[in-house]
């Protein structure tokens, strides 16, 4: 794990199947990978399919371990899926511990978040829970109203540039998002 900075730390909240879930603090230039390892690492047979275990962490970010998230359709792309940006950290990730590692026997459904957030499917109906913009992935973005896939992209590379979002209103930074889009996107998405 990275060194802390003084005075410095960050604080995520893991949830979903870990040993031990809830709030956790770690030192900025952390990994998913690092925060599943202070929750005592993934519960045998939890699926880490689309959790991207190499992404840094942002501050106040939530990461779902194969957790349903709420407003998703079983089955559907992304499901359980709150932080984990991107499908797959290879093998060679930091080790998550207690019981799995990583690469090898699991596989992801990931976190919300986001990263935080709870990414899910995407999904824009009432109801719906909001996408995460620190950890949805491109097809989550898309599935927004009045996002396609070459705003998907600038939302990604803004967050990626910029180390995360930390509000909602940083959107309105991101090339080909005005006043109107902000305003149709804003109840759909957090940070």
């Amino acid at each position: 794990m990275p060194p802390a900075v003084a005075g410095r730390v960050i604080v995520v909240d893991v949830v979903g199947k870990v040993h031990r879930p809830g709030i956790h603090r770690l030192p900025p230039g952390s990994r998913v990978a690092d925060a599943l390892r202070v929750a005592g690492g993934v519960l045998d047979g939890a699926n880490l399919r689309g959790l991207n275990r190499a992404r840094l962490l942002v501050d106040g970010e939530q990461i779902a371990v194969d957790a349903p998230v709420a407003g998703a359709v079983p089955g559907a792309a992304g499901q359980g899926a709150g932080s984990g940006a991107a499908p797959g950290a290879g093998p060679g990730s930091p080790a998550t511990g207690g019981g799995t590692a990583d690469g090898a026997s699991s596989s992801s459904a990931g976190a919300s978040a986001g990263t935080g957030g709870t990414g899910g499917t995407g999904g824009t109906g009432a109801g719906a829970a909001p996408v995460s913009l620190n950890s949805a992935t491109a097809e989550q973005l898309d599935a927004l109203p009045g996002v396609g896939p070459v705003l998907a992209r600038h939302i990604i590379e803004y967050r990626t540039a910029h180390g995360g979002f930390t509000s909602v209103e940083q959107l309105r930074d991101v090339n080909g998002i005005g006043d109107r889009r902000f305003a149709d996107l804003r109840p759909l998405v957090q940070p």
